[in-house]
This record gives structure tokens, C-alpha cells and sequence, in this order.
């Protein structure tokens, strides 16, 4: 039986009436605190704000910011509303924010100053030039027809947008009526978040998922690490993830817990903000646990309250896994495997599984759920030792691809199973272990890389002929991106030019780390091109270049 079928503004408001003092959010670097009331009483304040500038049920409101406090807000206030928030990868540039925007038919877009080297007021501005003269909420756009209004996270003014502060004290003012009358619309079903995902092929594709499907998902996977409302968990993944929304925040609130923010990865601060909160649980890609036990400060902090915690994103490396849970005290670290159209969580290791089991597997099925692996050729379902595609059904597939029903139809078939494109095994306990893709994803770092869309993106590139995009080997990310490219004839390409190309309209990490220029590419005799060729050839040219250095 489901944990719930409330929807998330409803059973956040069972949380706050049961323990309204607890604290549910902390940022340990500026010592904010909100209990759950608090922050009831600010989302319910931004809900009624943006039903004033006439967002409401059904419609689309992206966030496009690292972990600033405000994230959750308009993520819980959205939900109490019934509109979709639409997350927008923080890496992010003007290509890719265009297609989101336009896309995801995004009637409001709340956004920040920036993140690292990109100005996203400046790529506002340059994408919807109507913003400077506008009116705020009135927008008129020829290139993005749906938006409305654009709100500034934080205090600042800026031409054309709204600021959070406004929104709040419209919200104030205004009664609680049409916010009462719309919550009682609402239903379990109805689609509250979007996120994006390369997916198996083409474009980003904006993933329909429901107050159910991250509820109980966030529910189970908590449950795995034996989750009460007095574990503290150090939040350190970016929120517009799955692993951030469902696996992070989903599961601390249906167990009550507090969660403790890290705006930005830095591996000192989250070492500070465990020792100061007393975190109990720890999440992050293997990459961040490696920095935060190789950082030469390491020995200075005492993180013996914690005991479990999630590493995922990609395959946790079995020696990363060991030393975390000897140098971390993290005896009871868990791993999820699953994907975004799936809530994420197909299966996940228990903090009850011997040592073995948590760093050679992904654990059993979650409850509530199906999980089978498939013959990808045939359909056929195999049994324990066998390879083959694991597949998912239940609660937690998403409702499909917006606007998109020919791609849902390729990954959820007519029995309304999920099909994933990863290879797996079985054995004769339920623990699945991963062993590779069918699909041609590159995940670096735990950011999901299709090749076909940078690929795409090449082509626009003067004097590109053919490009080919693959994932090369690497020690720090698993994989990062390489390309091979056939110049038109008369063009002197290089390595430089195509990044440079690249830097400023794309996300850095699928930006190529490396680039080579060739006059062919290899092929099958019926005319196919042979990516494992390249990424052979790729890691052959590298090594011989380090030679030579």
C-alpha cells in the first residue's frame, strides 16, 4: 500500500500541525532557520502572490537558481497552488535556456543574478528584449509567447520583473480565499513538477512527474535509511534534480526531519555544516565525497553524528564506498539507482545490508513497484546472472513527456512498463547491480550528457561538416565529453576554436573537453558509425599526446 496519496501542500501542513516548532530548513553559513511553521507561513505568503499576478493551477513556473533558501518556497508554493515547476539546470546558457523556455510553454520564470560565469539577468534580457519595456506581468513576447512574467529572487529591482519581496506582500495582503478554494481542487495525480533529461534520445525532454510519484518515492527511499524526524540530513546536491527534490526533500518531509542547505558544493562547507548541525545524513555524487575526505583540512572536523546518507548520480566507485563509511562513520550509506521518468528510485540498498551488498550492488526493488529485466532484442523477461535492460512499473513512472507522446510511447510500453536503456543483473537475493547502457548517455559526474544534442549544436558551427560526440573514460568524473569532427573543405578548424564556439552557448559540462579533427569516421559495412571506435581511438590519441608531454 502507498505511503500517501496527499498531495505535497497537504502533507506538509499534517507536518507542521504535528511539530511546528522542529526545524525544517537551516543554512549553517548564515544561520537561518525556518521551522516548519515559518516556512509554512512564507510559502503560503508566495502562493497567494502568485495567484495575484495570475499564476494558478495548471500553469508553468520555472526556477532557474543554485540552493538559495527561496528555491523551496516557490517549489512548495507552486505544489499549493497546482502549477508545475519547471526546473532549469543551473549550468544553463542562452541555448538551452531558449528551447526550455519555449518548450515547456513557461508562463513565469523565477531567476537569480548568475552562476559562475553566466549573467542570467543579461541572457533575460537578450533572449526577450520586451522585458526592458514591459510592464511587469505583462509581457509580450513574439519569440516566447506563453511568458508572462519574469520575478527576481531577491530584493533587488530590475526592469520588467517582479522581485520576491513584492510577491510576499501582495500575498500578505491579500485573503486566504482563493487560496482554500484552489487546494481543495487539487489531486495526488496532478502533474506539480517538470524536469528536464536528455532521456534515451534527442532534445531535453520536460519529465511529467506527480505529487504522488515524488511523495512516495521521497517516502520509501528514506525509509531505506531508517529516516525519523530527528535525523538531520546535509543537503549538498542541487535542488533542480531528482536527487535534490525527491531523494533529498521528499524524503525529509514525509518523515518530519530537518534539512540542512548547501547553496553551493564546497567541500570545507558542507565538512563545516556537518560538524556545526550535527548532521546525521550526508547525499552527494562519488565526486564529492572524494573531495570533502581528500580536503587537507579533513582531520579538523568531527562528523561522528553521522551514520547514512545516499551516494548516486553514477556508479559509486567500491573503494570510495569503503573509505566513506571508515573515515565518514557513514556505516550505513545507501545507494539509488533509477532515473528521472521514474521518480527517480527503481531500487536502493538498505542501511541493514552487509557492507558487500552496499558497495557491489544497487540493492532490491523499493516497495510499491515492479522491477524486471528484459532481453532488450526480444522483450523476454530474464532471471538471476543474466544481462539485460532493467525495467520498472508502478506508482512512481512519471505520466509521460510533455508534449511529446511518441517519446513517452519509445520508453513506457503498453503494459506501463518503464524501459531504462541500462544493462543489469540480478541475483538470487534481489540485488541488482548495474553493469552498462544501451543508450550512448554520457554521465559526468553525475550529470546525464546525450551526445545527439551537442552533436546538434556543432553542426551550427561554421565550417563543421559531421561531428561526432562520445564519452571518454576519465579518472575525476567517470566520463567526459570528446568530439570528432570533419571540417567543410576550406576550413582550418582546431581544437580551441570549436570550445571557444562552444563556451558561451552551452553548459561548460558539455562543453568537449577534448576535440579531434579527422577526415572520416569509422563504419560498419552497412554504413553505421562505430562510437566505441572512437572513444578507442580517443583514449589511444590522449595517451600518445601525454607522451609526448
Amino acid at each position: 500500500m502507498l505511503f500517501t496519496n496527499d498531495t505535497i501542500g497537504a502533507l506538509f501542513e499534517k507536518q507542521v500541525r504535528k511539530d511546528p516548532e522542529r526545524e525544517f530548513m537551516v543554512y549553517p553559513d548564515r544561520n537561518l532557520r525556518l521551522t516548519y511553521k515559518e516556512f509554512d507561513d512564507r510559502v503560503n505568503m508566495l502562493a497567494k502572490g502568485l495567484l495575484e499576478i495570475g499564476i494558478t493551477k495548471g500553469d508553468h513556473v520555472g526556477i532557474w537558481a543554485k540552493n538559495v533558501p527561496d528555491w523551496l518556497t516557490f517549489m512548495f508554493a507552486t505544489a499549493k497552488i497546482g502549477a508545475v515547476l519547471v526546473t532549469v539546470n543551473t549550468a544553463y546558457k542562452s541555448h538551452e535556456l531558449a528551447y526550455v523556455l519555449k518548450q515547456s510553454d513557461m508562463k513565469a520564470l523565477a531567476i537569480i543574478d548568475g552562476f559562475r560565469d553566466t549573467n542570467y539577468i543579461d541572457i533575460l534580457y537578450e533572449l526577450v528584449p520586451e522585458l526592458k519595456t514591459c510592464q511587469r506581468g505583462c509581457l509580450n513576447s513574439s519569440e516566447f509567447p506563453f511568458l508572462k512574467s519574469v520575478i527576481y529572487v531577491g530584493q533587488e529591482k530590475h526592469r520588467g520583473m517582479y522581485n520576491t519581496n513584492e510577491l510576499m506582500l501582495l500575498g500578505k495582503h491579500n485573503p486566504d480565499d482563493e487560496l482554500l478554494r484552489i487546494k481543495k481542487e487539487l489531486n495526488c495525480d496532478d502533474v506539480i513538477n517538470m524536469q528536464y533529461t536528455s532521456g534515451t534520445t534527442g532534445f531535453p525532454k520536460g519529465v511529467m512527474l506527480t505529487h504522488k510519484n515524488i511523495l512516495n518515492n521521497g517516502f520509501y527511499i528514506g525509509d531505506r535509511q531508517k529516516f525519523t524526524e530527528e535525523d538531520r540530513l546535509c543537503i549538498t546536491v542541487p535542488l533542480f534534480h531528482c536527487f535534490g527534490i525527491v531523494l533529498a526533500v521528499m524524503a525529509i518531509l514525509t518523515h518530519g526531519g530537518t534539512m540542512v542547505m548547501v547553496e553551493l558544493f564546497d567541500p570545507l562547507l558542507v565538512l563545516a555544516a556537518v560538524q556545526k548541525e550535527k548532521c546525521t545524513a550526508l547525499y552527494g555524487v562519488p565526486t564529492m565525497f572524494i573531495a570533502e575526505y581528500s580536503h587537507p583540512m579533513f582531520e579538523m572536523f568531527d562528523l561522528s553524528s553521522l551514520r547514512t546518507g545516499i551516494m548516486a548520480g553514477s556508479t559509486p566507485p567500491i573503494e570510495v564506498m569503503k573509505k566513506v563509511v571508515k573515515d565518514m562513520y557513514m556505516t550505513g550509506i545507501t545507494s539509488v539507482y533509477g532515473l528521472t521518468e521514474g521518480s527517480p528510485g527503481f531500487t536502493q540498498t538498505s542501511i541493514d545490508d552487509s557492507l558487500e551488498k552496499r558497495v557491489k550492488t544497487v540493492g532490491r526493488k523499493l516497495p510499491e513497484c515492479e522491477v524486471k529485466l528484459v532481453d532488450p532484442e526480444t522483450g523476454e523477461t530474464l532471471g538471476p546472472g543474466e544481462i539485460g535492460e532493467i525495467c520498472c512499473k508502478g506508482y512512481n513512472v512519471m505520466k509521460g513527456y510533455y508534449k511529446m507522446p511518441e517519446k513517452t510511447k519509445e520508453v513506457i510500453d503498453e503494459d506501463g512498463w518503464l524501459h531504462s536503456g541500462d544493462l543489469a543483473t540480478v541475483d538470487e537475493e534481489g540485488y541488482y547491480s548495474i553493469v552498462g547502457r544501451i543508450k550512448e548517455m554520457i554521465i559526468r559526474g553525475g550529470e546525464n550528457i546525450y551526445p545527439r544534442e551537442i552533436e546538434e549544436f556543432l553542426y551550427t558551427m561554421p565550417g563543421i561538416n559531421d561531428a561526432q560526440v562520445i564519452g571518454i573514460p576519465d579518472e575525476k568524473y567517470g566520463e567526459i565529453v570528446g568530439a570528432f569532427v570533419i571540417p567543410k573543405e576550406g576550413y582550418d578548424i582546431r581544437e580551441e576554436d570549436v570550445r571557444d564556439f562552444a563556451l558561451d552557448k552551452i553548459a561548460r559540462y558539455k562543453v568537449p573537453k577534448h576535440v579531434f579533427v579527422v577526415k572520416e569516421f569509422p563504419m560498419t559495412a552497412s554504413g553505421k558509425i562505430q562510437k566505441f571506435k572512437l572513444t578507442e581511438l580517443a583514449v589511444e590519441l590522449l595517451k600518445k599526446e601525454n607522451e609526448i608531454l
